[in-house]
């Protein structure tokens, strides 16, 4: 429930109090489009999964914070750099433009 609030105010999923439907903003689509072109595994619910492992780890004591925390370091670096090597912004606009008609306001 919290995540949801949180996607709601940040304004990526919009709620339609009335039948209680979510939907996503231009703005939550296009975050998922660039996810998606750039760094497809954080889509993957195997990674979050394998990162809540890590955490019982942690706390059980069988993995140090220093190595769960020099893993996840590794990961978001490796990741980072690949976005940072690549141009995305053209497959980007492809996208943006296919989907933006559809969240133009009414007039």
């Amino acid at each position: 429930a919290e995540i949801l609030k949180k996607l709601i105010s940040n304004q990526y999923i919009a709620l339609n109090k009335k039948t209680q439907i979510l939907t996503p903003t231009l703005l939550g689509e296009m975050i998922f489009d660039v996810v998606s072109v750039s760094i497809r595994s954080l889509l993957n619910p195997e990674l979050t999964a394998s990162w809540e492992k890590g955490l019982t780890y942690v706390a059980e004591g069988t993995v140090t914070e220093e190595e769960y925390m020099q893993k996840l370091d590794k990961f978001v670096t490796q990741k980072t750099n690949i976005v940072k090597q690549n141009n995305f912004q053209y497959q980007l606009r492809q996208s943006f433009d296919q989907i933006a008609p559809y969240y133009q306001k009414k007039k």
